[in-house]
């Protein structure tokens, strides 16, 4: 499924038989009859409507088939039920745990038809490659999948940024909309790298992906002026407004990493307009999309917290749509769209009885009925972690630069789940190197790095993960190339990371030289294809294990991989050191020295 240049040529090809069919010239493939149809252009609900379809697309709506209907076209009579446009999530992240295959397999029954991703997982350990790889993993799937191509703000040096000829291959692709989120501080920090990436995106007539979160008058003003259209973390109403007032679109979370419909939708009360207003997941845990559902379950959220049903149907069809400017395609359903649709039985209901995409009936009654294509990646995307040699325990302590006394170290501080600050603590020193076994909940950090500077690493202070004992790895650590571990010895660190490198990727915890629990993740080090239930399963016990052993986080392994992240606040790590995401500037491990 191609977006842009490609998909128009189509629509207009078969423009000229769409005309004959709704003139009953020619009979429809398919026609819903007897139907309520929302109409999310004009936010109104239609009695007794029939929908055409040949083929992909919508040939006619309205009250009157006629002719349009043969001896060989396939009828469903939809009396006393709904007919709403097809889902679209418009910000997620589908490089990470599952594979897409497997992921529509419990996407497809909720009525979700389009899907736009982030693809800035892959480009740091693949490069241009892996994201074209990744990118045809979404081909010819039952739903539409389109991607942004990855803006790249990163802590580290070695992946801070798309290549400006990679960007442009990239955008010339119709599967691509735009450029994915870019983090505010990362454009403010450092104009002389994304403002060109922004000129680039905006010179082929896509979007820019916005990441706003903490961002307030000037600050914001400034983000907008450089072109982010868009910004999905606003995590009150008072922030969504000023958003929507500056002239963006706001995506709505709903999803793994975050839930903030409840808080934000108090903004329904405002006497403002919002058709800027979008929801989406920003990424789903297996056990929750198994468990809750995808779109439908969001959009079902949004009417429980007050929104009028029609008006959460827009927010997750042609709002979005809009935004992404495929409304020509998808969004709505008129004639010359797509014939993307679901069956309902009332709008407070969100359970589509049928699920059309394509003009094909492909679930009903929450039963696929396709099976999504499996994608086969390149032998190389499976073997993406390259160490040079096996680290043991001594390459994970700290030299003091002194050889006994005590060091004043900069250390990263758990404020939240995700969110972090700097502390400066007091380590004692013996024979060179820090001692932490007598410091009160300080464990050792360590991101190496498999791609760029295979092996490189740097250690540093955690304070307020938790863990007692053990170690915790994981290859899929945030916008960056690094396996990042958190461990109480250094014996453990190194047996967990060594299990990656053998696995080719994972999430391992390892506890007295033991694997504990382990999901192997060998498609780029992010990604399985292992059955979705499997991978629920391994997961949990994951986070279960790091539970036991003192993490007190609801996702311990969630938490770890954001400690590399550009997004959240505040001190950061990766294999080049600490940054402080105030300024964006590598501060020094070592702060001083005790009397």
């Amino acid at each position: 499924m191609s977006g842009f240049g490609p998909v128009a040529a189509i629509q207009q090809k078969h423009a000229g038989h769409l005309m004959k069919v709704a003139q009953g010239i020619t009979p429809a493939d398919l026609a819903i009859v007897n139907a309520r149809v929302v109409n999310v252009y004009t936010a109104e609900v239609l009695e007794n409507q029939s929908l055409c379809v040949s083929g992909d697309w919508i040939a006619y709506v309205g009250p009157d088939p006629g002719k349009m209907i043969g001896h060989t076209t396939r009828v469903i009579d939809a009396a006393d039920k709904y007919v709403i446009p097809g889902f679209i999530d418009g910000h997620t992240h589908l490089a990470w745990l599952f594979s897409i295959s497997e992921f529509l397999k419990y996407a497809i029954p909720g009525g979700t038809t389009t899907i736009i991703t982030e693809t800035l997982e892959p480009y740091p350990v693949c490069g241009l490659n892996g994201v074209i790889d990744f990118l045809n993993s979404l081909q010819n799937q039952p739903i539409k999948l389109f991607a942004t191509a990855p803006g790249m703000v990163s802590i580290s040096r070695m992946t801070s940024g798309i290549a400006p000829q990679d960007l442009a291959v990239l955008l010339k692709r119709d599967d691509i909309l735009g450029l994915g989120e870019t983090y505010w501080q990362g454009v403010l920090q450092a104009p002389e790298i994304y403002l060109p990436q922004f000129e680039q995106t905006l010179a082929a007539g896509k979007t820019i992906e916005g990441h706003s979160a903490g961002a307030r008058d000037r600050k914001l003003a400034a983000y907008v002026s450089a072109g982010a259209s868009s910004c999905h973390e606003p995590i009150t109403p008072e922030e969504a407004l000023d958003r929507l007032r500056a002239g963006m679109y706001v995506m709505v979370r709903e999803g793994s990493i975050r839930r903030d419909l409840e808080a934000v939708s108090t903004i329904k009360d405002a006497a403002v307009d919002l058709r800027r207003l979008i929801l989406s997941t920003d990424g789903i845990s297996p056990g929750e999309l198994m468990g809750k559902g995808y779109m439908d379950y969001v959009v079902q959220q949004a009417i429980h917290y007050g929104f009028k049903p029609i008006q959460a149907i827009q927010m997750a069809t042609l709002n979005v749509a809009e935004h992404f400017h495929i409304d020509h395609l998808v969004g709505g359903l008129s004639p010359g769209k797509y014939a993307d649709m679901l069956i309902l039985p009332d709008l407070r209901t969100i359970t589509p009885e049928l699920v059309v995409s394509n003009g094909r009936v492909i679930s009903e009654n929450g039963r696929a009925l396709v099976a999504p294509r499996v994608h086969e990646y390149e032998a190389a995307h499976r073997k993406s972690i390259r160490l040079p040699h096996k680290p043991d325990a001594a390459d994970f302590s700290i030299d003091a630069r002194i050889e006994t006394g005590r060091a004043r170290v900069r250390t990263i501080k758990m404020i939240s789940d995700l969110v972090t600050a700097e502390d400066i603590i007091e380590i004692p020193v013996a024979d060179g190197k820090l001692q932490i076994e007598s410091v009160a909940d300080v464990q050792w950090i360590t991101c190496v790095d498999r791609t760029h500077k295979p092996g490189k690493l740097f250690t540093g202070l955690i304070r307020g993960f938790g863990l007692k004992s053990g170690a915790v790895a994981c290859s899929a650590a945030w916008d960056c190339s690094d396996i990042i571990v958190i461990g109480t010895t250094g014996a453990d660190m190194a047996a967990a990371v060594n299990r990656i490198h053998h696995l080719q990727g994972g999430a391992v915890i390892c506890d007295g030289g033991r694997t504990i629990a382990e999901i192997p993740l060998p498609i780029f080090g992010l990604m399985t294809d292992a059955p979705m239930p499997e991978i629920a399963h391994d997961m949990e016990l994951i986070n279960t294990k790091a539970r036991e052993r003192g993490v007190p986080f609801t996702d311990p392994m969630l938490t770890l991989i954001t400690l590399t992240g550009a997004a959240i606040p505040y001190l950061k790590i990766c294999e080049e050191g600490l940054v402080n995401l105030k300024d964006g500037q590598h501060k020094p491990l070592i702060a001083g020295y005790g009397a």
